[in-house]
């Protein structure tokens, strides 16, 4: 009598675009920062009373859930892109394969993608998730920085006029792919060393 054939042994899992050690609830940068909460607050309470320390208290409960439902939003946005983009496509052009060609296409996204960090650092998750590597990432992150095109539009041209933005912009083009290039070489070293970051 045949016996069954053996099951088929489940798939492997999908490689991700980055390793992360798990971190802690409570960490020692969390605890400084409570620590200077609880301190500012005992002060203000004392020197200034209760109805100071209340007022200040509600203004920035109201800013807490004004940034938190932001925040959720820019989440969100980023675990819908590691959803939707192709890990393939990604570390095409952005992996760490694409070489300085990666670094000039991260460049380009950084620099044309509108918004502010609570949208831009979910979406440089998401692509170092699905498969960019940290050099493209950096590169990204600080094309948005320095290129932003947004900014310039809103903020730059009105305040300091066409001729500063165009100069500081063509100063600051090279820097998003050295950055890139940088983070390259650094990141194994630092690696390899200390073991993955956190």
């Amino acid at each position: 009598m045949p016996s069954d054939p053996e099951p088929a042994p489940p798939p492997a899992p999908v490689p991700t675009g980055v390793k992360r050690r798990k971190r802690k609830p409570l960490d020692w940068s969390t605890a400084g920062i409570g620590i200077m909460v609880v301190a500012a607050a005992t002060t203000v309470y004392l020197r200034d009373g209760s109805e100071r320390f209340f007022d200040i208290f509600y203004h920035d409960l109201r800013l807490f859930l004004d940034v938190l439902l932001k925040v959720a939003a820019g989440c969100l946005i980023g675990a819908f892109l590691a959803r939707l983009l192709p890990r393939e496509m990604v570390g095409k052009w952005i992996g760490a394969e694409s070489g300085v060609l990666g670094l000039f296409i991260a460049t380009i996204l950084g620099a044309i993608l509108p918004g502010g960090p609570i949208t831009i650092y979910p979406v440089a998750s998401a692509l170092l998730f699905v498969g960019a590597d940290i050099g493209a990432t950096v590169a990204f992150i600080t094309s948005w920085t320095l290129l932003g095109y947004t900014r310039a539009l809103v903020w730059e041209i009105p305040f300091f006029g066409i001729d500063y933005v165009m100069w500081r912009t063509i100063l600051s083009l090279p820097l998003p792919v050295l950055a890139g290039v940088l983070a390259r070489v650094i990141a194994p070293i630092v690696t390899k060393r200390w073991g993955e970051a956190p």
